[in-house]
C-alpha cells in the first residue's frame, strides 16, 4: 500500500462505509503521530483505532504510534509539534484549527490529516477536492449552525430577552459572534457573548452569565466545549440554565438538547455522517455539510436524567 492510501484510510476512518480494507505492503510498519487534544483513551481516538484495526493496520503488528501528542493542551503545542515532527511519522493525526496550523508552519513533507471547523475557510487548505500542500482530512463545517441553532434556542425559550453565547475565544471569529448578536437583535434578543480559553474559566464564565439574567445558552462549536462537554453540562443543569449544543449525542450523554450531525466518536463506529467524497489525485477534504433535511429542523427530547428544566416563561420542551 502507498503511503497517500493510507492516509486516505485515515479520512475514510470517519466515514467507513466508501472504504474497504486494502492489501497490505508485505512487511511494511506504518508509523502514525497524533497532536490533538483528546485523550488516547476518548471515544474518538479509540474509534480510530478500530476502524484501522478493521483495515489491516494493527498496532504492535504492522502500526506504530510515536509516544506522545495525546491530551495536547494549547499552550502545549510548540512542544508537542516539535517532537512530532522530529519523529518523522508516515502522518500526523492534527487537532483543530490551532494545531494544525503549528505543525503545517513546521513541515511540509510530513501528511497532515486534520479534523477542523473549515480548512479552506482557515487557509490551511486550497479546497476541498483538491486540498494541495501537505494537509487533507475532515472540514465539520459547523460554524455556520451555530446561528441555526441560536433561532432554534430563540424559538424554543419564548419570552427570553437575554441570551448568551459560550465561546472560545483562542478560535472563535470576532466576526461570527458580532453576526450572531445582529440575528439576535433582529430578533428582539440581547445576545451576551461569554469567552472562555481554558476549562477552568467554562464554570466562572457560566456563573457570569446566569448572575447577568441570561436566559437561556448557545454553546458554540469549539473542541475545548466538546472536551469539557460534562462539566457544561453539570453547571447548567445546577443553574437550571437551557443550553443547545453542538452534537446530538450530548443530549445522550448529559445535555439538555441539541442539534446537528452526530459526533466524532459516534461517526467512527459508523452512525454519523456520510460525508460526500470527492475524486482527486490528492486525498480530499471530506465536509460534513450533506445535513439531512430534518436536522434543521428536529431537536433532541432532553435525557430523562438530566436536572435541566426550561425556566418557567418557556411554554414547552422541545420536541421532535
Amino acid at each position: 500500500m502507498r503511503r497517500r492510501d493510507f492516509i486516505t484510510l485515515l479520512c475514510g476512518a470517519a466515514v467507513p462505509g466508501p472504504f474497504a480494507a486494502r492489501a497490505q505492503e508485505a512487511g511494511r510498519t506504518y508509523r502514525i503521530g497524533f497532536l490533538i487534544p483528546a485523550t488516547r483513551e476518548s471515544a474518538a481516538v479509540a474509534g480510530l483505532f478500530d476502524e484501522l484495526r478493521r483495515n489491516g493496520f494493527i498496532e504492535g503488528q504492522n502500526l506504530t504510534v510515536v509516544f506522545g501528542g495525546f491530551n495536547i493542551r494549547n499552550e502545549q503545542i510548540a512542544g508537542g509539534v516539535a517532537a512530532v515532527v522530529k519523529a518523522a511519522p508516515d502522518v500526523i493525526v492534527s487537532g483543530p484549527e490551532l494545531y494544525a496550523r503549528a505543525l503545517q508552519a513546521a513541515t511540509r513533507t510530513i501528511p497532515l490529516v486534520s479534523m477542523s471547523e473549515d480548512l479552506v475557510g482557515a487557509g490551511l487548505a486550497a479546497s476541498l477536492a483538491r486540498p494541495g500542500g501537505n494537509i487533507t482530512g475532515i472540514s465539520l463545517l459547523s460554524p455556520e449552525l451555530d446561528g441555526k441553532r441560536q433561532e432554534l434556542l430563540i424559538e424554543a425559550v419564548p419570552g427570553a430577552h437575554r441570551m448568551a453565547a459560550l465561546a472560545d475565544s483562542t478560535i472563535t471569529p470576532q466576526r461570527h459572534l458580532q453576526a450572531l448578536q445582529d440575528a439576535a437583535r433582529s430578533r428582539g434578543v440581547e445576545l451576551s457573548i461569554f469567552a472562555v480559553a481554558k476549562p477552568e474559566e467554562i464554570a466562572p464564565a457560566i456563573d457570569d452569565a446566569k448572575a447577568r439574567g441570561v436566559e437561556a445558552v448557545n454553546v458554540l462549536a469549539t473542541p475545548l466545549q466538546f472536551i469539557n462537554r460534562s462539566l457544561i453540562f453539570d453547571r447548567m443543569a445546577t443553574l437550571r440554565l437551557p443550553a443547545i449544543y453542538q452534537w446530538p449525542d450530548m443530549a445522550e450523554e448529559g445535555g439538555l438538547w441539541d442539534t446537528g450531525r452526530a459526533s466524532p466518536k459516534s461517526t467512527v463506529s459508523g452512525r454519523g455522517w456520510s460525508p460526500r467524497s470527492c475524486a482527486a489525485p490528492s486525498p480530499p477534504i471530506f465536509p460534513s455539510s450533506s445535513r439531512p433535511s430534518s436536522s434543521w429542523s428536529s431537536i433532541s427530547r432532553p435525557p430523562r436524567r438530566s436536572a435541566t428544566k426550561f425556566p418557567s416563561h418557556s411554554s414547552s420542551a422541545p420536541t421532535r
